[in-house]
């Protein structure tokens, strides 16, 4: 019984080291948000902001484009979400049913395109940009994040196109529909769980994204939330109380998207990632 308690124990512990540990740095960011400015620089760390105030979100909320910055944002993360579901979709059920040459190496392109940095094709991606006079455009934006996100969405997807019989679709087609009707009605309502968890993947890619946008968009009107988070500049150095709110505001939507998307989307990637 001993040994029986302790082997249940000891993982449960670590877990909630693990936990705390995560947990921490989120918790202090909120908490500095709503921290007087004395206790934000105070050299005696203040746990609990008990003169709460709004003052930073405040001033994080009418920071100078503030709602430009949140339409921008919006536009290229849902855009490059959208585009990369349907290329991804088309993609993945062409490896998953077809049979065609060159299907291993597009297989193995999409796997390299998967572990590829992005951060050093930067300065490739800046010239072509810069040459095909588009800089300060939101549409190179949305199209390099699709990229970004698209070779995880036609993995994942591909799993769960892979673990549909091919019966139902082909009974589908015998009783009168076309191979894109079984498709849409027998295959793409299956896809829910896929569909979701690489949702939120590339939201949370292309909504966080910095060095790109940072390089290719210099003029406000056509920034996003990422380089809004490192605007709060006083003549003494960072607004620290500003930075921490504007972060909580950031991570909000996350936040939000994932509460609703948690568990189908946690089944789609683990669901995605061994079937097929």
């Amino acid at each position: 019984m001993r040994r029986s308690l302790i082997g249940r124990t000891w993982p449960n512990a670590i877990a909630v080291v693990l936990f705390v540990f995560f947990i921490f740095p989120v918790y202090w960011m909120i908490a500095t948000a709503f921290k007087q400015d004395s206790d934000v620089i105070s050299r005696t760390p203040v746990f609990l902001p008990l003169n709460a105030t709004l003052e930073h979100f405040d001033k994080a909320v009418h920071a100078e484009n503030f709602w430009t910055y949140v339409s921008n944002s919006l536009i290229v993360t849902v855009g490059a979400v959208l585009g990369s579901l349907v290329i991804a979709t088309l993609a993945a059920f062409a490896i998953a049913r077809m049979r065609f040459r060159g299907r291993k190496g597009f297989v193995l392109v999409v796997m390299a395109a998967q572990m590829a940095p992005w951060e050093v094709m930067i300065i490739a991606a800046y010239l072509i940009v810069r040459d095909n006079d588009m800089l300060n455009s939101l549409v190179p934006l949305t199209a390099f994040y699709l990229m970004m996100v698209l070779p995880f969405t036609i993995w994942t997807l591909r799993g769960f196109i892979a673990a549909v019989p091919k019966e139902l679709e082909e009974s589908a087609m015998v009783d009168g529909c076309t191979r894109t009707q079984a498709f849409l009605k027998v295959i793409f309502p299956l896809l829910a769980p896929g569909l979701m968890s690489t949702s939120l993947f590339g939201f949370i890619t292309a909504w966080n994204e910095f060095p790109l946008v940072n390089i290719l968009n210099k003029k406000p009107d056509v920034q996003t939330l990422p380089l809004w988070l490192s605007s709060f500049q006083t003549n003494f150095g960072t607004d620290w109380g500003a930075t921490m709110a504007a972060s909580t505001l950031f991570a909000v939507p996350i936040l939000i998207l994932f509460v609703f998307l948690q568990r189908k989307a946690v089944g789609g990637l683990t669901d995605g990632a061994v079937k097929g």
